[in-house]
């Protein structure tokens, strides 16, 4: 049997990384920043919805969301997406690193003039994926839902990007990635900016 590790995981907090972090969570709270990066799972989204909703109840001033994400859990990024949508204040999605999958589903949460990235950022569109198993009638059920997440992304896609739904549903059959300068072609993307100063322009 192995022996237990006791020893300090690299990723524990040290004794005075609390007071760090309150004071960084502060402080992008006042400058109504929120963060979506890693994979997107339940927990990500529910620390998402929650400072969405805090952010909206303090004021109707835009809110900044950098997303840098492979994307995750579709229905996470469904959380995240529909949140955006519901509040009163306004979001600007801004790309950076790579913004793929369920996470270009979220980011397409807010109108096209309200999306931005940086310059080096990547987009990845594709349908989604997932392993079936089961009993034989599990597996059809699944594969069944596995289409409706597929038409229902393809859909968003068109509808935020104006481009033909069976332009969307033919790009997406295989993983298409697109750099910052083909992401403002295709309409995922507004602007590619380098400074925050150019929001407000």
């Amino acid at each position: 049997m192995d022996t237990p590790d006791t020893t300090t995981p690299a990723s524990a907090p040290t004794q005075g990384a609390e007071p760090r972090t309150s004071y960084l969570e502060e402080k992008a709270f006042k400058a109504r920043t929120l963060l979506v990066f890693g994979t997107i799972t339940d927990t990500l989204a529910a620390d998402v919805a929650r400072r969405l909703i805090a952010l909206d109840a303090e004021s109707a001033e835009p809110i900044d969301m950098l997303v840098s994400s492979p994307g995750g859990h579709l229905e996470s990024g469904d959380t995240i997406h529909d949140l955006v949508r519901f509040i009163t204040a306004p979001v600007n999605m801004i790309g950076t690193g790579w913004v793929g999958s369920a996470a270009t589903h979220l980011y397409l949460a807010a109108p096209r003039e309200r999306r931005f990235c940086l310059p080096n950022t990547r987009f990845l569109i594709h349908q989604p994926s997932g392993g079936a198993g089961g009993p034989a009638s599990d597996i059809a059920i699944q594969a069944r839902e596995m289409v409706k997440a597929r038409e229902r992304i393809a859909a968003t896609i068109a509808r935020q990007t104006g481009k033909p739904l069976e332009v969307v549903l033919a790009d997406i059959e295989r993983d298409r990635w697109l750099s910052a300068e083909e992401a403002v072609d295709y309409g995922l993307v507004s602007r590619i900016i380098e400074h925050k100063a150019a929001l407000k322009e």
